[in-house]
This record gives structure tokens, sequence and C-alpha cells, in this order.
């Protein structure tokens, strides 16, 4: 008996194990990649003034923002599974925040595109660099509110001894009321509902404007790629607003595949995304490459001088 206690203990130990390896892997090796893209923004004063570079970058620093807290929240519940509920509290709300940012983000890019390439002489006009970072301002405003109604729920149908107790942080865990279960739903199918018609009207538009309004056939199928790959990190991303949902249906039908479910939930809407940000705008972008071999082809050769 003891043997077979001590062998499901090892069991368990190495999947925790391989389950944090895995996302503190991945979420080094992504920030590391955005990292660089900062870097280089930061370095590069003609970025300042362009509408989409500013969108750009508020996305990464928001994705290493959420990758940061994730990958923590991850550790944490394998390792310390009970910690303080106000300090859970925090923590998961910026996590929520940058959760939902995040297509609310690309929705905002995605218009900035439209503008753009539909209407390219009114682009200056309107995408000024004051109303992208109003833009930004409203974007926190947005998911920061659904966060604070998590913690305003719990705070007016629960004892107040609980923020002074330890839990296991996770979602479902601490907002668990009737209460959490509506508002979670009537904030997704809102959000989701306003993606979706945004991107569908923007991608459509500048889809036939780019197959249409393009000579180049080498251009025009570059536009097309880069659109259908900005689609499928939206496809990833709106998962964020069911996955709640998916859990709930999910966890109750498969008990014993409580810790399956929950890490393939996290790794697909909150690693895979982040993947492919950086080869969407990042190094497909002619302008942002040039500059990254510029400042590390420097940074390269003063390294050489040394050696």
């Amino acid at each position: 008996m003891n043997s077979t206690e001590d062998l499901s203990r090892t069991v368990d130990s190495k999947d925790a194990f391989m389950k944090n390896f895995i996302v503190v892997f991945f979420g080094i090796i992504i920030n590391y990649i955005n990292g660089s893209f900062v870097f280089i923004f930061s370095r590069s004063p003609v970025f300042y003034m362009e509408s989409r570079y500013i969108l750009y970058i508020h996305l990464v620093i928001n994705d290493m923002i959420m990758l940061c807290i994730t990958v923590t929240l991850n550790v944490v519940i394998y390792t310390m599974p009970l910690i303080n509920v106000s300090t859970c509290c925090v923590l998961l709300l910026v996590g929520s925040m940058t959760h939902k940012n995040t297509p609310l983000s690309l929705a905002g890019m995605a218009v900035d595109r439209y503008i753009a390439i539909c209407k390219p002489l009114r682009h200056s006009q309107i995408c000024t660099v004051r109303r992208t970072y109003m833009l930004i301002i409203l974007i926190w405003t947005v998911t920061f509110t659904p966060g604070l109604a998590d913690i305003v729920i719990v705070f007016l149908t629960r004892p107040l001894t609980i923020f002074t107790s330890r839990m296991l942080c996770y979602t479902l865990s601490i907002y668990n009321t009737s209460y959490h279960l509506e508002k979670a739903v009537a904030v997704n199918v809102l959000f989701l509902s306003f993606v979706w018609i945004t991107l569908i009207y923007t991608y459509f538009r500048v889809f036939f404007a780019a197959k249409t309004a393009t000579t180049d056939p080498v251009s025009a199928k570059k536009a097309q790629n880069t659109i259908i790959l900005h689609g499928v990190q939206l496809l990833f991303c709106m998962m964020s607003y069911i996955s709640p949902l998916l859990e709930l249906i999910l966890l109750p039908l498969f008990p014993n595949d409580r810790g399956k479910i929950l890490f393939s939930n996290y790794f697909i809407t909150n690693i895979l995304p982040r993947f492919l940000t950086p080869f969407i705008y990042g190094i497909r972008d002619q302008k942002f490459v040039s500059y990254f071999k510029k400042y590390f082809s420097v940074c390269s050769g003063k390294v050489r001088s040394v050696n």
C-alpha cells in the first residue's frame, strides 16, 4: 500500500514538474522575443509617431505582463496551492485584464489597418498618436471593470474573513457564486459579439481591398496571408472568453482529468496565441526587421571588437 502511494506521489510530482517546466520554458522564450521588440521600439523614435506600432508594442507589453502573471499562477498552483485570497484577487484581476486586453487590442489594430488600407487619405487624421493612447486607456478601463466587479461580488456575498484566508488561487475557486457565473456569461457574450462584429467587418473589407487594389500578386498574397494568420491568432485569443464556460462544462463530466483539462485550456488560450504575435507583427514587418537587424548587428559588432 505504501509503495502504491509513493508511486502515485512520484507520478504526480513528475507530471507537475513537466507542466511547470513547459509553461516556464515557453514563457521565457516568448517574453525574450517580445522583449527584443520592445527594446527596438524604445530605441527607435521613428516608431513613436505611427499608431500601428504603438498598438503593436502595447499588445506585446500586455502579453508579457499576462504571461508573467499566468505562469506565476500556474507554478504556484503546483508548488504552493493555498495562498492569501487578497493577493490572489490582485493577481487574478491583472491576469483577467491582460487576458481580455489581447482580443480588444487586436480589434483596434484591425480597425487601424482597415482605415490605412481603405481610407488612406484620412488615416493620419483619424489614427493620431493622442487617439491611439486614448484607445489604449479605454481598453484597460473596459477590462478593469469586470475584474473589479468579481471582487465586489465576493465582498458583498461572502464574509470579509475570506480575504485573510488561504485558498487555491484559481478563478472558479474564489469566484464561484451564481452572480459570478451570470456576470461572466454576460460580459463574455458582450465582448465576444463586439470583437467578432468588428473583426468580420474590417477583415473582409481589408481582404477585398488588398485583393482588388493590389496589382502586384506577391504583395496581394502577403497581405492575404497576414490577414489569415491574424485570424488564426484571434481565433485562439477569442477562446479566452469561452474557456471558463468550457471548464464549467468539462470538469463535472471528466472529474478525474481535471489537471489535464485546466493545463490544456491554459496552454491553448494563453501560450499558443502569444507565439504568433512576433511573427505576424514583428518579423513580417519590414521596418521592424530592418531596425532589428541594425541594432543587433551593431551589438554583435561590439562583441567581436571586444574579443
